[in-house]
């Protein structure tokens, strides 16, 4: 297929420093060095997910994913579900290690936001609401990250990806990045039409060689439907109350019959089901299997987003942005030509 993949180029590219207006999202645990690299060199805009994370394995992932590439990257952080002292090591060892770009998610923090732009910093906040893309702009943030509720892992609201954006692009004139359940180069290409800068892929980039995901998980998202997807809130130890995920069903959410929200985390008993080395996962928690992982890993949030039934194969990061984008170039190609025969017949 034969695209001009300049054609996908937006202002969004300039600011962040990358060819593609794609942004892997920061999906904690799983957006380690190797696979942010991998993006980041493919060129889409990498972030390393680093949820609740020490701040020595801060500084082991930067310091890998430097080693592996000298492009621009992010840092996701999550203010609203990190306990204050822990975040403020996270941005303050974030900033010795000259990181210059930060990515926020969940409930805006204006403390947090203006630590990282006094420094200098560029934000992008993900937002899932209006509300909070308001309350994410008043508070300083560059690039809002409009997440519907088709996306995998976190989901702050419950607006379609494709209700949502439009109408975060009418409240702002901020960038705007559209997310959740994003896996083709058809979204990409309609959310670009639509007015989108770039687009955030979790799920796409999850199933590639490089994702610290496991391979159970992998393998799940490949041989899954939209139609196994689920909206809990039962992931929820470690976490605010009320916190849902889109996870793929499993035993755990087929135990929940129709009861998937209202999951009270004072509630849950703390059983032990896994081990990440040394470190216990509890059921119901909200860590995914990961390479590292081992237990009971059937019954673990497996997230995904509802845009997985495109996906067939776990390939290399790479392949999977410039498909992406190939196929995106080659429609808005085509649409182009149309418009402008249609213009020219007038």
């Amino acid at each position: 297929m034969n695209a001009d993949l300049g054609s996908l180029r937006t202002p969004l590219c300039d600011l962040l420093g990358c060819e593609y207006p794609v942004v892997l999202a920061g999906m904690g645990g799983v957006a380690r060095s190797e696979l942010a690299a991998a993006v980041a060199n493919a060129g889409g805009f990498p972030t390393l997910g680093m949820v609740r994370e020490a701040p020595s394995l801060i500084i082991s992932e930067i310091e890998a994913y430097r080693r592996l590439s000298d492009h621009p990257f992010a840092v996701n952080l999550i203010p609203a579900a990190t306990e204050p002292d822990l975040l403020q090591q996270q941005i303050e060892t974030c900033l010795a290690m000259e990181v210059a770009v930060f990515s926020f998610f969940w409930d805006v923090v204006p403390e947090a936001v203006s630590r990282v732009k006094t420094a200098g910093g560029l934000l992008l906040h993900q937002v899932g609401t209006l509300r909070a893309a308001r309350e994410a702009e008043a508070a300083g943030a560059d690039v809002l990250i409009a997440q519907g509720q088709d996306a995998g892992g976190h989901v702050h609201g419950r607006t379609p990806t494709f209700e949502l954006l439009p109408a975060v692009l009418e409240t702002t004139a901020l960038p705007v990045v559209a997310s959740g359940g994003i896996c083709t180069g058809l979204a990409l290409a309609e959310a670009l039409a639509m007015g989108a800068q770039g687009v955030q892929c979790g799920t796409a980039f999850l199933a590639t060689q490089e994702s610290f995901a496991h391979d159970c998980h992998k393998r799940r998202i490949v041989d899954a439907g939209p139609q196994d997807t689920v909206l809990t809130d039962g992931f929820v130890l470690n976490w605010p109350k009320g916190s849902a995920v889109r996870v793929l069903r499993n035993s755990v959410t087929d135990g929940f019959g129709t009861d998937l929200m209202g999951h009270d985390p004072d509630a849950i008993p703390r059983e032990v089901i896994a081990h990440d080395d040394d470190i216990p996962r509890l059921r119901q928690s909200t860590d995914s299997p990961l390479r590292t992982t081992t237990g009971a890993l059937e019954q673990m949030p497996h997230y995904a987003g509802t845009g997985l039934g495109e996906i067939v194969e776990i390939v290399p990061a790479a392949r999977r942005l410039l498909d992406l984008c190939t196929e995106a170039a080659a429609l808005r190609d085509i649409a182009g030509r149309a418009q402008a025969s249609g213009e020219g017949a007038a």
